[in-house]
């Protein structure tokens, strides 16, 4: 179980179909509470959702409630139109708790428009709603303006992976910081898992990366999910590592995954992975 109270369970597919490999559409009822029960048994602490991910946290208070399981919980506020207290309000409200583990700033765009918007989400942490704030970010650069600015925050949430280790050079600085740093899009949003002859126009850029990335594994008896999410899991730097599933069987799978111990010749070989079309490796990109 070393590993696996680093897992974070995301909750997007809970409330809207998402993921470049999402067949299934949203979750069923029925499938969410399985996840949960089998997320409270294998170990794992945190869930992560948003009041921006359609019905995700109105559903995840109903499945929790229905289960009788409870977790740490980080939230978001998106761009919207209503204040950071009211917004609050409503998510504590439909996930049926009394306070959250972590809220962070889900567009960072947003803040730099608003940046008052923070100080809102200190103060919620001063009255003992929150234990921890900060950010939801997608390159380095949103980063720097928050080391450059110095804002205070106790938490970080970004992309890393085989493929994006953008963010890499910065986490001694974080952690000696004291923030607790978050991870998401392990499996580049399922990306890694496609059949590299199906991929849409706009990727096919990355199809010589995938390839190699298939090749290796199937050499040296790995599956692309244990190299992935082994990678993660074995940064030291990280205390929690997001993944999302559409099904009770996912998670069972990623759980054994997490006790996957990588050789210095897997991570040297990741190391080697240098995608040079950095855009292709941003979601919102793929549009």
């Amino acid at each position: 179980m070393a590993n696996t109270d680093k897992i974070v369970l995301g909750t997007v597919q809970f409330g809207v179909n998402y993921g470049i490999n999402n067949s299934t559409g949203q979750v069923p009822h029925e499938e969410v509470c399985k996840i949960l029960s089998i997320a409270k048994k294998g170990g794992i602490k945190t869930l992560d959702t948003s009041s921006g991910y359609g019905a995700s946290e109105a559903v995840l208070g109903k499945s929790l409630k229905e289960t009788g399981t409870s977790f740490n919980i980080v939230s978001k506020y998106p761009r919207c139109d209503k204040d950071v207290r009211t917004t609050f309000e409503m998510t504590i409200a439909n996930l049926d708790v009394d306070s959250l583990y972590g809220y962070l700033v889900h567009h960072f765009d947003f803040y730099q428009e608003r940046p008052k918007l923070f100080d809102d989400m200190i103060a919620l942490k001063n009255e003992g709603k929150i234990q921890k704030v900060g950010f939801s970010l997608y390159t380095v650069d949103q980063l720097q303006f928050l080391l450059d600015h110095d804002v205070k925050f106790d938490i970080l949430q970004f992309p890393y992976n085989i493929f994006d280790r953008q963010f890499e050079p910065y986490m001694h600085i974080l952690v000696d910081r004291g923030v607790e740093i978050h991870t998401r899009s392990a499996f580049l949003q399922g990306l890694f898992f496609k059949d590299t002859n199906t991929l849409p126009l706009i990727l096919i850029h990355l199809k010589p990366y995938l390839d190699s990335l298939h090749q290796y594994c199937e050499d040296n008896n790995l599956t692309v999910e244990e190299l992935a999410f082994g990678y993660v899991l074995a940064n030291d730097n990280v205390s929690g590592a997001l993944i999302g599933v559409d099904n009770h069987h996912q998670l069972e799978s990623n759980i054994r995954v997490a006790e996957t111990t990588l050789s210095i010749k897997d991570i040297e070989y990741i190391k080697s992975v240098e995608v040079k079309e950095k855009d292709l490796l941003n979601p919102v990109n793929w549009n």
